[in-house]
Order: structure tokens, then C-alpha cells, then sequence
């Protein structure tokens, strides 16, 4: 009987593996690359932002040889691209570059080998969590914890990013485990040496993946000091793990030292100041948000009336059933012996992340809570306790069927994985967690008319709007793969003001012989900021249309220009 119930736990664990992993490679090439992905592409790629060819008309086709591999780039090399223009540790871009250098030539399917690494991590990320629930709780818990991060929309929308957001939450996820180990071992009175050097193996690894990262290891030191106070020790002891505790956190910090300096100085740069400042209470609410969009996200964004108003009082219903079921099974956890130390644990875990998160919104003026993707810092945590509410004294079978021994908890569980599961593939269809910019949606108002020529023309002041022009030139190559026409790009700086994009256009060299569409497309333009005409290439008058001005992703707006006769 022993060995059958763990054949069908182990059964279980790896069709949630399954799982996971389908949903996350599902339509991986459906969404258009954004600015984020564009950049990750480049850096990943061995290129720098100096391989951007910008002021210059280009055609469209021509776009895609930005994407090329280059070979023979190193790790170092990538870190230095990195320090100097980009705002992030280097460590994952060094193993997106050697992923793509195994899987080159890279080919069409190019977008999904990208998205594919990503995709691996998430995979990974299931099994983690599996281990911290069966650790901190149960083998069932851990089945529970694996299936709801399967399934969820949010872990299904951070897997099919080409960022770096599901090798931090694998690694959270990890060093979260190894935390919960040391809880397991403090309850005990033991202390295990290959538990410790794992935890900081760990940590200093997700130090050069993301920053955030530095407010899971505040919180895991927190956590430790809790526990080290929470647990009755004798004095030899007690000071023993004191020490350790002391010695790992200096390890970890010395290890980052050597990226200390480029570390403050990428916290000065530009790039960082694009985030929203807080309302009063904005950053909790959307806190809340957050948490809701990890279980479940239905179509809200982009989409009818009735069909925003009936997705929003289903998720409503369903968030108010939640709440009651999570607070329930939280409550017992509390009060039962045998699983307080480990809530405790998770508690101080997920709440010091959040505490810090809500800090930083207030004393710097920028609210990460605002961007939904950047709550994959303390997922793994969420998802721990969400999990171990449900387990809580339920009956619990690997294939759930409905038998006079199936009690209304297990069909609780059953309907948070439907509606993960069901969101999730709303998420796979780009009807959720739509991407930023939406140069899908962008790439096809430019495409108004698929048999006349097009004229791309984007505006940036740095080099992220310059990225931004290119994700956009990307999807429009897409679109107009298919056609023949002499379509062409240019990104164009306006410096010192707007008139200098006019007066760059008049100069193009292009000769217009047909009517074709020009489409100017800018970050920070207003309607006014468009004249009625433009001069293109010195001698065709191409006059602004006003019922194509578009303000969905990005400003664009429509120039038609009648060609000459031959």
C-alpha cells in the first residue's frame, strides 16, 4: 500500500510537471516581442545597443538582422555591455547567450528558442515549490503547491517572457526551501553544515540575476533572527547558529562586491525613473490586485463591455470565495503545534518582502507594485501559504473523483486549479497579461492599408524609446511579411526639439513613386504635436489624415503621400 500511494504521488508530481510545462510552450511565438523582450534579444544575442542602426532608413526586412547571433562573445564581455547600458545583473544574459549559441542557427522559430529558457525555469520553479511545501508541511501540501503554481496565470505569463523573472523565482523558490530546512532543523536542535552552504550558494547566485533579489535575502535574514528567537536553545548552541548565520551573510554580501559599485551606479541611471509615483493607498491595493491576478486573470483588458463586466464580478465572486477559504486554512495552520513554526516562517518571509516593497514605494517615489510582473519576488512565498491553507485537514486524493468519501474541500482545491487553469489559457491566447506597448495591436493599424507601401518612422530620445521603435518594426514585419511592397523603417532623434524629426523626414532618401502610408510613431507625442503636412524626401507633400491618430500602445499617426508619375 506504501509503495502504490507513492507511485501516485510521484505519478501525480510529474503530470503537474507535464502540465506546466504544455501550458508555458503553448502559442510561445504568439506574442509580439515588447521592449523588454527586444532588449534581452539584443544583449543575449552578444550585441550592444551601438549595433543599433538609428537615423538611418532601413528597410523593414532589414529590421531582423538585429537579431543575429554573434559568436565568440563571452560572459565578460556581455557583463560589460551590461554595466554600461543596461540595468541589471549579467548573469542571466550570459545564459540566454549560451542557450541560443547551442540551439543556433537559430532559424524562424528564433522568438520561441529565446522564450524557451524562460519557459525551462518556470518548469522548475513547480518542482521547487513542491519541495518547500512537503518540507514546511506535507507531501500532499507539496502536490497542492506544485499544481496551483502549474496552473497560475501569473507563473504562466512570467514563463513565456524572454526576462529574467522565472530564474529569480526558481531561485527564491530554492533558497526559500533551504529556509525552510533550517526551520525544520531549528525545531529539531540540529544544525547541518550542507544546508547552510547551500542557502548561501544560492543567494549569491540570484544577487547576479536580479536585484530584487536583495529583498528576499533581507527578508531571509529577518526570518532567521525570528527563528533564532522563536526556538528555546541552549546558550552553546544558540550562539553557534548565531555565528553561522553571521558568517553566511557575510560570505553572500563579500561575493557581490565585486558588482557593487556598477550596482549603484546603474540605481542613478535613467532608465530607473519610469515607475510610477504612490497615491496614498495604491500601493495596497494593488498589492491586492496582484495576489488575485496569481489565481486568477479572466479578459478585462482591450475587450467589450459585457464582456469586462461579467470577467470582473467572476473574479469578484471568486476572489470573496478565495479569501474565506485561504483565511480558514490560515487560521489553522496558526494554531495547530505541528505547523505553526513553518507558517510563522512563510509569514515573515512573504510579509518582510511585502513590507520592504511598500517602503521603497513610499520613501523613493517609485511603485513597483504598479507592475504586476515585478510580484514574482515574493510568489513563491504566496504561493507556499495559498497552498498549505488548502491542504489543512482535507482529504486528499492524486485523482480526485466524486465518491461518497469526497468532502466539499477537495472540491475547493479542485476549483482553484480549474480557474488557474482556465486563466492560464486566456494567458496563452493574448487574452490576458497582454504585453506592454502592444506593438501586436500597434503593427496592425500600421498595416491599414496591406497593398501600399509604408514608411515607419519612430522617434526616441534614448535608447530605450529607440528599442521600443524596433519592437514595433519587428511586428510590422510580421504582419507584412507576406507582401511585396518596398516598405521601410528609420528611427529618428528629435533633438533639440520635434522640428528636427520634421526636418529628417524632408531629407529621407527615398523616392516616392506610388502612393504609400508614412506613420510616425513616438513615446511622450500629443496630438497637436503633428503637423497637417510633411515634406517627404524634399518634394512630396504627405498630409496628416485625421481619423487614424491612434493613442492604443503608443502615439502613432497616419501621413499619406501620393507619389509622382513616372
Amino acid at each position: 500500500m506504501t509503495n502504490h500511494r507513492s507511485y501516485s504521488h510521484y505519478l501525480a508530481l510529474f503530470c503537474l510537471l507535464a502540465i506546466g510545462t504544455i501550458l508555458r510552450f503553448w502559442h510561445l511565438d504568439l506574442k509580439p516581442l515588447w521592449l523588454d523582450e527586444v532588449i534581452t534579444a539584443i544583449f543575449s544575442l552578444g550585441n550592444n545597443y551601438q549595433d543599433l542602426q538609428l537615423d538611418v532608413l532601413i528597410p523593414l526586412q532589414q529590421v531582423q538582422e538585429i537579431f543575429t547571433f554573434r559568436s565568440g562573445v563571452s560572459c565578460p564581455q556581455i557583463a560589460a555591455n551590461i554595466a554600461r547600458q543596461s540595468t541589471h545583473p549579467p548573469l542571466f544574459f550570459c545564459l540566454m547567450h549560451y542557450w541560443l549559441g547551442w540551439l543556433t542557427p537559430l532559424g524562424e522559430d528564433w522568438i520561441v528558442k529565446l522564450r524557451s529558457l524562460p519557459v525551462l525555469f518556470g518548469v522548475g520553479a513547480i518542482a521547487a515549490i513542491y519541495g518547500v511545501n512537503r518540507i514546511a508541511f506535507s507531501p500532499k501540501s507539496g502536490i497542492i503547491a506544485a499544481a496551483f503554481m502549474a496552473v497560475s496565470p501569473f507563473a504562466v505569463y512570467l514563463s513565456q517572457e524572454a526576462r529574467h523573472y522565472t530564474l529569480p523565482m526558481l531561485c527564491i523558490s530554492l533558497a526559500l526551501l533551504m529556509l525552510m530546512q533550517i526551520q525544520r532543523n531549528l525545531a529539531q536542535g540540529i544544525w547541518k553544515l550542507w544546508v547552510w552552504l547551500l542557502w548561501v550558494v544560492i543567494n549569491i547566485i540570484g544577487f547576479y540575476i536580479h536585484y530584487f533579489f536583495a529583498l528576499v535575502f533581507i527578508a531571509e535574514i529577518a526570518t532567521l533572527l525570528m527563528l533564532l528567537k522563536y526556538h528555546n536553545f541552549q546558550l552553546v548552541n544558540q550562539t553557534k547558529l548565531f555565528l553561522t548565520i553571521i558568517l553566511s551573510i557575510s560570505i553572500v554580501i563579500v561575493s557581490f562586491l565585486p558588482w557593487m559599485i556598477t550596482t549603484f551606479n546603474h540605481a542613478q541611471r535613467a532608465e530607473t525613473n519610469w515607475l510610477d509615483s504612490p497615491t496614498i493607498i495604491s500601493p495596497i491595493y494593488q498589492i491586492i490586485m496582484n495576489w488575485i491576478l496569481m489565481v486568477i486573470f479572466l479578459p478585462v483588458e482591450n475587450q467589450p463591455l459585457i464582456v469586462v463586466i461579467i470577467s470582473g464580478v467572476l473574479m469578484l465572486a471568486f476572489t470573496i470565495f478565495a479569501s474565506l477559504q485561504v483565511f480558514r486554512g490560515l487560521k489553522q495552520l496558526w494554531i495547530k503545534p505541528a505547523t505553526h513554526s513553518a507558517t510563522l516562517t512563510l509569514l515573515s518571509f512573504t510579509g518582510c518582502i511585502l513590507l520592504q516593497i511598500i517602503v521603497i514605494a513610499y520613501l523613493t517615489n517609485k511603485d513597483i507594485t504598479s507592475v504586476p510582473r515585478y510580484s514574482f519576488v515574493y510568489y513563491p512565498g504566496f504561493c507556499a501559504l495559498l497552498a498549505a491553507s488548502l491542504s489543512v485537514n482535507r482529504r486528499y486524493k492524486f485523482i480526485p473523483i466524486i465518491t461518497k468519501n469526497f468532502k466539499s474541500q477537495n472540491l475547493s482545491i479542485l476549483i482553484f486549479i480549474f480557474v488557474g487553469l482556465l486563466s492560464s489559457i486566456f494567458v496563452v491566447h493574448n487574452l490576458v497579461f497582454q504585453k506592454p506597448f502592444q506593438p501586436d495591436r500597434v503593427a496592425q493599424n500600421l498595416n491599414l492599408d496591406p497593398s501600399s507601401p509604408v514608411i515607419l518612422v519612430t522617434t526616441y530620445s534614448n535608447y530605450q524609446d529607440a528599442v521600443l521603435g524596433i519592437s514595433i518594426a519587428s511586428a510590422l514585419e510580421q504582419v507584412r511579411s507576406q507582401n511585396s511592397q518596398p516598405d521601410n523603417f528609420v528611427a529618428l532623434s528629435p533633438d533639440p526639439d520635434l522640428s528636427a524629426v520634421w526636418k529628417k523626414i524632408s531629407q529621407l532618401p527615398i523616392s516616392v513613386k506610388s502612393p504609400l502610408n508614412l506613420w510616425i510613431v513616438g513615446r511622450g507625442m500629443r496630438r497637436q504635436s503633428f503637423p497637417q503636412q510633411l515634406l517627404l524626401s524634399n518634394q512630396t507633400i504627405c498630409q496628416l489624415d485625421p481619423k487614424h491618430h491612434y493613442r492604443i500602445g503608443i502615439r502613432h499617426q497616419l501621413y499619406r503621400c501620393e507619389g509622382r508619375s513616372p
